[in-house]
């Protein structure tokens, strides 16, 4: 609704400033001012067609961000709905990356501000717009607020693959949560996003993540040794795959 103000006032404030100056030149008006029309009245009417003009930019891009964000592939499982993750949602994103139980083996310091979740989400937003992959909030559907996310980085589109990655608050741990989610995100990635190959990486001692990635039928491929350097140290990384023509659903 907010959209539709700004476009009804800014086109209403350059009509009356466009009907204005074509009456100031009219014969029976005359020009204003002994002949001349006034400088102050010439810079008044400037300021009111740009505050028009940014009125009704700012409709546009609205609705481009709008008609964007409905494009985005929204999600549901039993318990919950896979949605955009906006910056509205900085709080929630904010309290489980502030506990270093999640940032333990994340390549993320633990945060320490709410303004580091909105430069996430920002950061998740910009690879989407850029057709560079997708993250999905995890939101409950008894209040639609995020208790984690879920999504693809690293997409190789002409190799037709990509890694997925995932975090949950540690208040929703151990309930099934990745098992749940990941069938829907793993079934877009290999019949929307046409990929054959999906790969994740984590760290050797994350047993937590092995085991939801197992369930899921993914297939452990090895350890990549030192093979990233985070936290002021090299580490391993263990990597697995889901293939295509692996895909149970």
């Amino acid at each position: 609704m907010g959209k539709w103000i700004l476009l009804l006032g800014g086109l209403a404030i350059l009509a009356g400033n466009a009907w204005g100056i074509y009456t100031m030149y009219q014969p029976r008006v005359g020009p204003i001012g002994n002949g001349e029309i006034a400088n102050h009245i010439w810079v008044s009417i400037f300021l009111s067609i740009l505050a028009g003009l940014i009125a009704t930019v700012q409709f546009v891009v609205l609705l481009l961000y709008d008609n964007h964000k409905k494009r985005f592939p929204k999600l549901e499982t039993e318990r919950f709905f896979l949605r955009p993750i906006e910056t509205s949602d900085a709080k929630e994103v904010f309290h489980y990356f502030s506990k270093d139980e999640v940032t333990k083996y994340y390549d993320l310091n633990t945060f320490k501000d709410i303004k580091e979740a909105k430069v996430l989400i920002k950061n998740w937003q910009r690879r989407y717009h850029k057709k560079e992959g997708f993250r999905w909030g995890i939101a409950t559907k008894e209040d639609n607020e995020i208790i984690g996310s879920c999504g693809y980085h690293n997409w190789e589109k002409e190799h037709f693959k990509a890694e997925v990655g995932f975090e949950v608050t540690p208040e929703f741990w151990r309930q099934g949560v990745m098992t749940e989610v990941l069938q829907p995100i793993l079934r877009y990635g290999f019949e929307t996003m046409e990929l054959n190959r999906i790969e994740a990486l984590f760290d050797p001692e994350n047993i937590a993540s092995q085991k939801t990635l197992e369930k899921a039928d993914f297939v452990h491929e090895g350890t990549l040794r030192k093979s990233a350097f985070e936290k002021g140290h090299f580490c391993d990384a263990a990597i697995c795959s889901l293939l295509k023509e692996e895909f149970v659903q």
